[in-house]
């Protein structure tokens, strides 16, 4: 004997049953089958409804019945033939009939008792099960119909009926002995009291059902046919790369039904557990497929962790109080006020000082429990020895789970770990004894991202997954998402980093896609994205709450570098190339800093000095490993080294000029790069990064740009400036020339003072043959001192100062 068990969407219409059909018809031809069934896909919520609009007086009821109606007849429309309709049109329609008999009551009463809606909600399950036993008759000469009110006999607790085991197996053996179908069709999740009154076995009890009949009957197996490919590593709906799990004990199921896998409901183990009785979890869509195996089969040479679940919609109400400690019988007394209102404890941890005690229920019974509880203890309040209770509502557990985790050290500490990293605050920890289960109470919101992180974490081989959010995509961030989009395969299968690039801004547009945009396709859906707005862009981020999230700011924008700190302290990863922030207020400087270390939210700007070279990366290391830097030396502008390098009697200053910001060595606004600014800037990010405060007015910059080009208000009237001035420039050259020279822009740090300027570099000098568009910096530190330690290289252009800023993205993926 076989007992398989078909959910709603196995039976959602006259297609799927077909495939229902086929698998259970090639079962029988084997042995004998039991076959359970849910109602029609969501007929079981129109009944509700319907039965809540009848209630409030509210005539729509009857437009549902007429929706529940036709599906069914159009159900056996296409499943039967038509010589062969007839009289069951007629069956269905005095079912029919009878709930709206059922509901018009609840209209005239203008009440719904738990008994009503018993026996309302039964009638999604007498239908569906009738019309499908019709269908096998239809197809295979030997199958058979009963009514499981007929078998399976519960107590009067309506809407949660508790199964008399006794009476219900006995009825169970004498049926099947007598009964000769091949195969039998049942209603599933209805069942009724010895006195014949209809009652239900909760939602998913058609589960229950199955398992009842198949525990009943010392069946071969129990089969639960759904929509997916068995029990997953996490619901699959909220991390995509939740994985079917193979084998896994009753224990284990048990424990992630419990949490939320909804593809199991809870009570099902319990009647084929102790017979030891396999359970199958397959797919109806693909019945090929492994699906999960569920037994008592020794599973210790699998994974520790089996799965990932949680429960939605907690509260935690937590007594606590001085007048606890030591009392004998507080916990009872807290346990019997929530029995006597019929609330159910998902959670409980106790504090080990007696001082307080936690539980979780659900958010809809939290008004009651809060009322109830401080009634109890009314005294005890009064006199101030407990404190009204605490109630949080909106939160989640998240639960840990698998066999052999007690055989395994640091689980425990690798799961706080995890949710910390990504700032997933814990309100509450509770484990068992067998420490079969790790479970945690977080906030509803931090939800996706918990599950995803932790999934990541023990099920995805180490993968770190990267969330970019990209501001700013012209020359540098263009070259930035093709560097991903080249290195997104070696970097997963080399590095073990999935990067993904959720949102990319302009200043006219933004696009956000929460699964990771195509990247080939990127400038066409931004182009057609919504209209861009930093504040919406920034609370976009924050709503998504992804794991790993890093805000990749490619801008040379002073707004956009004001609000780091909102990202900072979300937990949000920033990497910059935007000198700004690290250069403003010194202050300011410290506090992102600060926040970086308080919220666990790396703040990296390695392309600030230097572009792709690793200039601030080795400072740190320097600092970190206790030197200290006495004195700086550095040619930091490659754009000025471009431009005294080409200029010439051949290139006059103005073209040479106009080269650099073609070829995206200079700021869209060149003056920033001539008049010092940006070197002044990146001079000071490096003495703080030494270690020294200092502000920007501290610094000394000795410009060699005339008076009048500083003050032009744009660049059409800078470059006119350029022009007219030709000889100041030509002037230099002559001079440097004279000296057997040639001119860099160098800035300096010693002795506690700061200086940029344009120098005369003769021949010995190290800056002298400096290339190109190439930086050069010089660490004189107390372990460096005679020879300083040099670091040389390209310091401009768009795919190094890209590069750059992807080396900081893949400093967080190995963090």
């Amino acid at each position: 004997m076989r007992v398989l068990k078909f959910g709603g969407t196995s039976v959602a219409n006259a297609q799927n049953i077909k495939l229902v059909l086929d698998i259970v018809i090639k079962k029988a031809a084997q042995e004998k089958v039991i076959v359970v069934v849910s109602a029609f896909t969501k007929v079981t919520d129109l009944l509700v409804l319907a039965s809540q609009k009848a209630a409030a007086n509210d005539e729509s009821y009857k437009e549902i019945v007429a929706e529940i109606e036709k599906k069914h007849l159009d159900a056996i429309k296409e499943l039967i033939p038509v010589s062969e309709q007839s009289g069951l049109l007629s069956h269905i329609k005095r079912i029919i009939n009878h709930l709206e008999t059922l509901l018009d009551g609840c209209f005239l009463l203008g009440e719904l008792s738990p008994r009503t809606s018993d026996t309302i909600l039964s009638f999604g399950e007498l239908l569906s099960s009738y019309i499908i036993a019709e269908a096998f008759k239809q197809n295979h000469k030997n199958a058979g119909y009963k009514d499981s009110r007929e078998l399976i006999k519960t107590n009067t607790n309506f809407g949660k009926a508790a199964v008399n085991f006794e009476i219900t197996n006995e009825l169970i053996a004498d049926y099947y002995a007598s009964n000769e179908s091949q195969i039998v069709v049942m209603p599933g999740f209805i069942a009724s009291t010895e006195e014949g009154i209809g009652t239900t076995l909760g939602r998913g009890g058609s589960d229950y059902t199955a398992a009842i009949l198949a525990g009943a009957l010392n069946a071969s197996e129990l089969e639960i046919w759904t929509d997916v490919n068995g029990m997953f590593t996490a619901n699959p709906k909220i991390v995509k790369q939740a994985q079917p799990i193979a084998t896994i004990s009753y224990q284990e199921a048990m424990e992630l039904s419990h949490f939320g896998a909804k593809v199991l409901y809870p009570p099902t183990i319990q009647p084929v557990f102790k017979k030891n009785i396999p359970i199958w979890i397959k797919n109806t869509f693909e019945p090929e497929a492994i699906g999960t195996f569920i037994s008592n089969e020794d599973n210790s040479h699998t994974s520790p962790v089996k799965g990932i679940s949680h429960i939605d919609n907690i509260t935690l109400i937590t007594l606590e109080g001085s007048g606890m400690v030591g009392v004998a019988g507080v916990s009872k007394r807290l346990f019997e006020v929530l029995s006597n209102e019929n609330i159910n404890i998902i959670f409980i941890t106790q504090a080990s000082s007696e001082h307080s005690i936690c539980i979780g229920i659900l958010n809809s019974d939290a008004n009651n429990a809060e009322f109830s509880i401080n009634k109890a203890f009314q005294q005890e309040i009064s006199q101030n020895k407990i404190d009204p209770c605490i109630v949080e509502k909106d939160l989640c557990i998240i639960a840990l789970v698998g066999e052999n985790m007690k055989n395994h050290q640091g689980l425990s500490g690798r799961m706080f770990s995890t949710l910390g990293k990504n700032n997933v605050n814990i309100r509450a920890i509770a484990q068992g004894a067998s420490e079969r289960n790790i479970s945690v109470v977080i906030n509803e919101r931090d939800v996706k991202k918990a599950l995803n992180t932790l999934h990541e974490n023990f099920f995805e081989e180490n993968t770190k997954q990267l969330n970019l959010f990209v501001m700013g995509v012209g020359n540098v961030g263009e070259k930035f998402i093709e560097q991903i989009n080249q290195q997104k395969k070696f970097l997963k299968e080399n590095l073990k980093i999935n990067l993904r690039v959720i949102a990319v801004s302009n200043s006219r547009k933004m696009y956000f896609d929460e699964d990771g945009m195509p990247l080939k396709d990127w400038q066409s859906l931004l182009s057609n994205g919504e209209t861009s707005d930093k504040e919406a862009f920034i609370s976009k981020v924050k709503s998504l709450n992804l794991r790993n999230s890093i805000f990749v700011d490619i801008t040379a924008n002073e707004a956009v570098s004001q609000t780091y700190n909102q990202y900072l302290k979300h937990n949000i990863a920033v990497v910059t190339c935007n000198k700004i922030a690290c250069s403003s207020a010194y202050d300011n400087y410290k506090k992102l800093k600060n926040l970086s270390r308080q919220y666990n939210a790396p703040f990296l700007f390695e392309t600030n000095v230097g572009a792709g070279l690793p200039i601030i990366d080795t400072l740190k290391h320097l600092i970190a490993s206790g030197d200290k830097v006495n004195k700086i030396q550095a040619v930091l502008s490659g754009s000025l080294n471009f431009i005294f390098n080409n200029f010439d009697e051949n290139n006059s200053f103005h073209d040479v000029v106009k080269e650099a910001g073609v070829q995206g060595f200079t700021e869209p606004d060149p003056k920033i790069d001539l008049s010092g600014v940006d070197v002044a800037r990146k001079i000071l990010i490096l003495i703080r990064e030494s270690g020294y405060q200092m502000e920007i007015e501290d610094i000394q910059n000795n410009s060699f740009l005339p008076a009048e080009c500083m003050a032009t208000t744009n660049n059409e009237d800078f470059f006119k400036s350029l022009v007219k001035h030709a000889s100041h420039f030509e002037n230099l050259l002559a001079e440097a020339k004279a000296k057997d020279s040639r001119l860099k822009f160098v800035a300096t740090f010693e002795n506690g003072k700061a200086r940029v300027g344009l120098e005369f570099i003769p021949k010995e000098s190290p800056f002298y043959n400096l290339e190109g568009k190439d930086n050069i910096v010089q660490f004189y530190t107390d372990r460096y001192i005679d020879q300083p330690l040099l670091i040389k290289g390209a310091g401009a252009g768009a795919a190094v100062t890209a590069s750059g800023i992807f080396a900081d993205v893949i400093r967080i993926g190995n963090i």
